[in-house]
């Protein structure tokens, strides 16, 4: 599964591409809100930092305006991703301009059926919410494996993205039910990095370590 940042903060993004793990960014207007930085110049920034997809999200909510920011948002950089929601509009802009080469993650998704119309739209990725199924008392894990399997059995090669996932336990779980991208805050990437029993094994290795050299004999 890859492994994408949910950030538009340069500094988390930074520290988790030094660490040779990040394949790519989803970013959207809530999250460019936070940095102050208009849109485009953000992402620029972000081209520069991860070599991998980027996506970038539109603010119409009409096609004929998602398709002019769509053109925009393409032009940027080669690895963005143009990021539309799952209404009627968003997969128009998607079936039409996608067959132009332009990529997209049609986001929002929180249907099986929702899945089925990005994937015939030509989507190159599809990006169900698990955490916030979770929040309405429904399984959003179980969203992904449905997803996934409707993909498989009529050979769809749109990338089922998970999103909205707040733990490691969600990361694992969607590495099990078979998501080929699992999109994360920088906190839960940098929390699927600890367990006590790693860092109890670590500081015992180098006890061991230490105590067998300053006790050794002189001249050893």
């Amino acid at each position: 599964m890859k492994i994408f940042l949910d950030t538009a903060n340069l500094d988390e993004l930074r520290k988790g591409a030094s660490w040779g793990i990040i394949d790519g960014v989803t970013t959207n207007p809530s999250l460019i809100a936070k940095e102050g930085v208009p849109l485009q110049d953000q992402v620029r920034r972000i081209c520069d930092i991860v070599d991998g997809d980027i996506s970038a999200e539109v603010v119409s909510t009409d096609a004929a305006g998602m398709m002019r920011e769509a053109y925009e948002l393409a032009k940027i950089h080669k690895n963005i991703v143009v990021k539309v929601p799952l209404i009627r509009d968003g997969i128009q802009t998607c079936a039409k301009l996608s067959k132009e080469g332009i990529r997209f993650n049609v986001t929002l998704c929180f249907s099986a059926g929702q899945a089925l119309l990005a994937a015939k739209a030509g989507a190159y990725i599809v990006s169900p919410f698990v955490g916030r199924l979770d929040d309405i008392a429904m399984d959003g894990m179980n969203l992904i494996k449905e997803i996934c399997t409707i993909y498989k059995n009529y050979g769809y090669k749109t990338q089922v993205l998970a999103a909205s996932l707040r733990s490691p336990l969600h990361v694992s779980q969607a590495a099990q039910a078979g998501a080929h991208i699992g999109t994360l805050p920088f906190k839960v990437l940098d929390m699927l990095f600890n367990h006590p029993l790693t860092d109890k094994g670590l500081d015992q290795f180098l006890k061991d370590y230490a105590k067998a050299f300053q006790e050794a004999p002189a001249g050893r």
